[in-house]
């Protein structure tokens, strides 16, 4: 990844640092679209960020959130916070990445985005999040497969709970140990968005570690 340009959207969160970590480290120059200086939610300023780079190579879309409720539970206002959180911020970051990778005259580049097992797996109480998951998921497979002319693969990884400290907290009686760790994730992350990877685009790739 050396002289390779990656914006990692969410690289202060759990999963972001290691991925950050990761890219840094196989010697890509990482740009980190997160608050306080980045609103993923504001198109205005994500069209900026992109428009400053210098070029790019990849994006990885990390941001979102969670949320559990069951059918009866879940207000409109929340099923649209999720779907907000998690698409919204993911379709702004591609279409903004595509953008820039194209006015590198047709070097390419690689899209990530992270999607989550209940997208393809369903699962009780947790509506809202699975289905803006499920939006991600779409949206990968529908880009990927707009894009593939301009050399730009774009692929989606499904986690389950990732092993990070909010997790723990919030499940302290879980097995953590079963949990994929951030930096697990960062390696089929980082794969996926290198040259190394010269043939895989649309694929929605299960990461679910022993959970």
């Amino acid at each position: 990844m050396n002289g390779k340009h990656v914006v990692v959207a969410g690289g202060r969160g759990g999963l972001g640092r290691g991925v950050v970590e990761v890219f840094a480290a196989r010697g890509a120059t990482v740009h980190v679209l997160d608050m306080p200086d980045v609103d993923a939610t504001n198109e205005t300023q994500v069209a900026a960020f992109y428009a400053a780079l210098p070029e790019c190579w990849a994006s990885v879309q990390l941001i979102g959130g969670f949320a559990m409720a069951k059918v009866g539970d879940t207000s409109l206002a929340d099923f649209e916070k999720q779907w907000r959180l998690n698409v919204a911020t993911c379709f702004l970051a591609c279409r903004e990445a595509v953008r820039a990778m194209r006015r590198g005259g047709g070097a390419g580049g690689r899209i990530v985005n992270v999607a989550a097992r209940p997208a393809v797996q369903p699962s009780s109480g947790m509506i809202a999040y699975a289905t803006a998951k499920a939006g991600v998921a779409a949206l990968t497979q529908h880009l990927a497969a707009e894009v593939l002319s301009d050399r730009i693969l774009v692929n989606a990884v499904l986690p389950s709970v990732i092993d990070t400290p909010a997790n723990r907290a919030a499940m302290p009686g879980a097995d953590h140990a079963s949990w994929p760790k951030p930096v697990e994730l960062a390696q089929t992350i980082a794969f996926l968005a290198s040259p190394e990877n010269a043939l895989t685009s649309g694929a929605l790739v299960p990461v679910f570690g022993h959970a």
